[in-house]
């Protein structure tokens, strides 16, 4: 999958703009790197297009740890709506969309392995396979 494809297919999940669309990828991306493993996170951008894959790799200023972070749905959602230029009204919708599109965009055992470390509430803002989405063949 191509970087527009990402950011077209979230941009039209969650009914926003592209703009909008980057920016939540961004910061959904950024946040669930503090919640996986280093090593998982980069498994992941290994699989995601330039443009995608360094916000799972280069953490942000603030982050300063190696080990991944315990929080559940509700604090991730808060912590991506506290990124700048951030619509909260939105954030949950949106970070279901994110999740959804890199689904797709990644092998499904990679995703599958991260969303081993992430609570089961996470699983319930996935769309199922097939549910307007879009899975890559094979995958």
């Amino acid at each position: 999958m191509e970087y527009e494809d990402f950011i077209n297919a979230v941009a039209t999940r969650a009914k926003v703009s592209t703009n909008q669309a980057a920016t939540l990828t961004r910061a959904t991306l950024e946040t669930l790197a503090d919640r996986i493993s280093a090593g998982q996170a980069e498994d992941l951008a290994y699989q995601l297009p330039d443009g995608l894959d360094d916000h799972l790799r280069k953490p942000p200023p603030h982050r300063r740890e190696e080990h991944a972070k315990s929080f559940g749905f509700d604090e991730f959602v808060r912590r991506v709506a506290d990124h700048p230029a951030i619509d909260r009204t939105i954030t949950g919708p949106a970070v279901g969309a994110v999740l959804t599109t890199l689904r797709e965009a990644v092998s499904r055992d990679e995703f599958e392995d991260a969303l081993a470390q992430l609570p089961k509430e996470f699983r319930q803002v996935i769309e199922p396979v097939g549910a307007g989405g879009r899975q890559r063949p094979g995958s």
